[in-house]
């Protein structure tokens, strides 16, 4: 009999637990039982593997072979153990334990030649072995520059399986960590290039300043979507706690480029209108892969054609946006993913979206069943409500529309303002404050208010929809350069709030 054991690493959303791979020799019939809870794609690493060890010139075990992958109660699930398995073997059936194979966590699948084939999850894979005290891991060429960006760990690079082996015999050596600081683009689109409609370039410049919510309506062709796609260009960069976070999601889903893997700039996801359940919040067999709204985590997550969209798939909104993340309950556990978000809805005033609207032909009925599937509870949530005309003759000429640039340095100052008064809480943006705190801490005068104890006592606002007009008129403040809301302000976010619609 002969014992081998290597390590690898299980993700489960973006948290890692290592594993612990046994193999064990022993008299009896030929075979490979595997064991440990593993998915299809696991157990199909039996054949993987055993095709790379034999084309490497090993000779695979002619006896009783178990694997045995702890802890046995977590779900095994993917290919990632594929290097971990071969080596573990190799172990066994040369009776030897190496020092760099203890002490190393191995990520990665093979190929049936030897070849060591990319695997997603690596960035939050080799986080988990860091912060477990791991000193070493090895993970495929092609996602070496993933892995670079955890510092604190030595991270190498495999090509094949016969390098990987010469280097656990202290005998070759394997690549070494690359630069992985990302490349700097600038945005191909401006601000600039919207002709007209200056409020609602002044809502998304508002939206950017206070991370709030925003709904465009108007009829095709007003901008609305090039009005979406110019916000992420107003946010400030990331972080690098956030740029981290955020890598480590499109990671997971599989999206992350092999030469600059690094993501520093706020995403911007658009799924089409015909996107169900699952591929917003997130789902699938197993434990869910991350949606929509977690892969615009700290960015923008647009929903064209809003009122096109199944309702199901709306409602699931609601609780991303409150809570700013998603809790997707499966056979195989619970995942969580980070989903503090952006919003952004646009849709058309009617079914035939007349660009005059004394040429519409549909119905009052047919209106209202038309933005019906937008419930009350979800416009609650949305803090800047426009409404968009189409643009009238000579616009063009007279348009001098401010560049993104001049923008941005608006959102920036605001941001700093809001940021310094937040720090002692934790908060960063003005969208992120608990309506506790507004209304306590920094409650503001009673002449102030009124405009919005009126709103109350006609019943047109809820308390959300309070403290979500209270966060908007900071934000306006932050960006006039006042030290606190006054009057106008709060009327300006009340109004911003109302957009025609009454909630």
């Amino acid at each position: 009999m002969a014992l081998g054991r290597a390590f690898s690493v299980a993700v489960r959303a973006l948290d890692g637990q290592i594993v612990e791979i046994e193999a064990h020799i022993e008299g009896g019939l030929p075979g490979v039982h595997l064991v440990g809870l593993p998915d299809a794609a696991l157990h199909e690493s039996r054949d993987r593997v055993r095709a790379a060890i034999m084309n490497c010139t090993d000779d695979w075990p002619k006896t009783r072979l178990t694997l045995a992958l702890s802890p046995a109660t977590l779900p095994k699930m993917g290919s990632v153990y594929d290097l971990a398995l071969a080596m573990s073997v190799l172990s066994a059936s040369t009776k030897k334990d190496w020092a760099r194979l203890e002490k190393t966590v191995l990520l990665g699948e093979l190929a049936l030649d030897g070849r060591v084939r990319p695997v997603t999850g690596i960035l939050p894979a080799v986080a988990a072995a860091k912060r477990e005290g791991w000193p070493t891991a090895v993970v495929p060429v092609d996602n070496l520059a993933e892995a670079s960006l955890i510092d604190g760990i030595d991270v190498w690079g495999v090509r094949h399986l016969r390098q990987l082996r010469s280097w656990i015999r202290g005998k070759g050596s394997l690549e070494p960590r690359v630069d992985s600081s990302p490349s700097v683009q600038e945005s191909t689109v401006d601000l600039a290039d919207v002709i007209g409609q200056s409020q609602a370039r002044y809502a998304v410049e508002v939206a950017a300043a206070g991370g709030h919510h925003l709904m465009l309506t108007g009829p095709p062709g007003a901008g609305k979507t090039m009005l979406a796609q110019r916000l992420p260009g107003l946010l400030p960069p990331l972080s690098e706690e956030e740029a981290l976070e955020v890598t480590a999601i499109h990671s997971v889903a599989g999206l992350l480029s092999n030469s600059t893997p690094l993501i520093t700039g706020a995403p911007f996801v658009a799924p089409h209108h015909t996107a169900s359940v699952a591929a917003m919040v997130g789902g699938g067999s197993g434990l869910a892969r991350p949606g929509a709204v977690s892969r615009a985590h700290r960015g923008v997550l647009f929903l064209d054609e809003c009122a096109e969209i199944a309702t199901p798939v709306l409602e699931a909104l609601r609780t991303p946006l409150e809570d700013g993340e998603v809790r997707i309950a499966r056979r195989d556990g619970v995942a969580r993913y980070p989903a503090r978000f952006q919003l952004v809805l646009a849709a058309n005033p009617c079914p035939c979206a007349r660009p005059d609207p004394r040429d519409c032909i549909c119905g009052g009925q047919e209106k209202r069943r038309y933005l019906g599937k937008l419930s009350g509870p979800l416009l609650d949530r949305v803090d800047l409500d426009i409404q968009m005309h189409a643009l009238r003759a000579g616009t063009t000429a007279a348009d001098d529309g401010e560049s993104t640039a001049v923008v941005r340095e608006r959102v920036a100052a605001a941001r700093a303002a809001a940021a310094e008064r937040w720090r002692p809480y934790g908060i960063r943006t003005n969208a992120e404050v608990s309506g506790s705190l507004l209304r306590r801490r920094f409650r503001l005068p009673r002449e102030v208010m009124k405009p919005l104890d009126l709103a109350l006592a006609r019943g047109s606002l809820s308390v959300r929809g309070m403290d979500r007009t209270l966060r908007v008129a900071w934000t306006l403040a932050d960006l006039a350069g006042r030290a606190s809301p006054s009057s106008d302000d709060v009327t300006t976010a009340l109004s911003f709030r109302q957009g025609g619609r009454a909630r």
